[in-house]
């Protein structure tokens, strides 16, 4: 776990001051790492019936992907509002400057289809928890979400938890 905890950069005040931004793209970017990060995700699921991953953009496209395959299910791209081209549902969530929406294609998830969610990082989960409301809206069950950061301070994996979602993150940073 140090050893990857290690391959993730840390950017001081970015995108504003007082904010340590940890950036996940230098561990993807080593081999080693990268596929010790994918094993460490899918293992607590290994054995759970999953139909699919949901992949959050923009990282956890990359990640579900991986982790899917080797849960050997389906993915499903949860994006920013616009960007897929079928029929979309949304769900709006907050930001410290206003709201955004997160989409998925109505028929991705059919009832009943258990869902795992992943994501590179868990903040103050407003992200996740909007990503929870698309798979229960489309009669999905969320098995659980995966990340590999967890910032803690920020209650984000509290929040999951206190929806009856388990969550599992690879690593905790304190601080913002």
């Amino acid at each position: 776990m140090n050893d990857l905890k290690r391959l993730v950069r840390t950017i001081p005040d970015y995108p504003k001051p007082g904010i340590m931004f940890r950036d996940v793209t230098t561990l993807l970017g080593d081999p080693q790492g990268f596929k010790a990060t994918i094993a460490q995700m899918t293992e607590p699921y290994r054995t759970k019936p999953i139909d699919a991953v949901a992949g959050i953009e923009a990282r956890g496209f990359i990640l579900g992907g991986a982790v899917a395959d080797r849960l050997g299910c389906g993915f499903i791209p949860i994006r920013k509002k616009g960007k897929l081209p079928w029929k979309t549902i949304g769900e709006e969530y907050s930001l410290e400057y206003g709201v955004d929406v997160i989409e998925i294609h109505e028929d991705a998830i059919k009832k009943g289809e258990r869902i795992l969610i992943i994501d590179d990082l868990i903040a103050t989960g407003g992200t996740a928890e909007a990503a929870v409301k698309l798979v229960t809206r489309t009669g999905g069950h969320v098995i659980g979400a995966a990340f590999i950061v967890d910032l803690p301070e920020l209650g984000g994996a509290k929040k999951l938890k206190a929806l009856g979602i388990d969550c599992h993150a690879l690593m905790a940073f304190d601080g913002h």
